[in-house]
């Protein structure tokens, strides 16, 4: 019963993040949410930054763990970052995830305690590592080419498929995402559209 209190205060806490941000979700939203006491909550998690570095924590390992499968699945670099790409759209298709909370939560960085920006700052570097290797595969294969350095070009990606993220939501439409990210592919593609 624990581990389902927890996992369900985890889950809450992650969509009022992607809803809300960091500063506007209480404990008292969770608890109203969930159908608990605060007390509760502070039992699992004594403090908010504690509770978002655990979410951020589970965000990042399901990106390590998608990141895996994708490579494992996708001998094609390319194809690989498309495949990204589509999952990305589909949880913003579906509302099932509609924004990276690492993204969200790196608009508030310099508001945030020191635990939790550091833990948006890990999302980051394993993130553009997994694009960086991806890239430079790509480019050995002929598959991908760079216009700048294989960081540089990680750093381009990613920042560009977040800010397809906050345009789309923005505009409230996902055909802008997809614009976007078809640019984003497109420009490192050796293929001819």
């Amino acid at each position: 019963m624990q581990g389902e209190t927890s996992d369900r205060i985890l889950q809450t806490a992650k969509t009022l993040i992607a809803d809300l941000g960091y500063s506007a979700f209480s404990y008292a939203d969770i608890a109203e949410a969930v159908k608990i006491r605060k007390a509760s909550i502070h039992h699992h998690f004594p403090t908010k930054s504690s509770l978002v570095v655990a979410v951020l924590r589970d965000h990042r390992e399901k990106l390590l763990e998608g990141t895996r499968f994708l490579t494992e699945k996708h001998v094609d670099p390319l194809a690989r970052l498309h495949a990204y790409v589509q999952y990305w759209e589909g949880c913003m298709r579906d509302k099932s995830q509609p924004f990276c909370i690492a993204a969200l939560l790196a608009a508030e960085l310099p508001s945030l305690p020191e635990e939790v920006r550091a833990e948006v700052q890990q999302h980051f570097l394993a993130l553009s590592g997994w694009i960086r290797e991806t890239l430079e595969e790509g480019l050995s294969k002929r598959k991908v080419k760079l216009h700048g350095t294989s960081e540089d070009e990680a750093q381009m990606f990613m920042a560009t498929i977040h800010g397809a993220m906050l345009s789309a939501r923005a505009v409230g439409s996902c055909d802008v995402f997809h614009a976007v990210a078809a640019g984003a592919l497109q420009r490192i593609s050796t293929r001819k559209s």
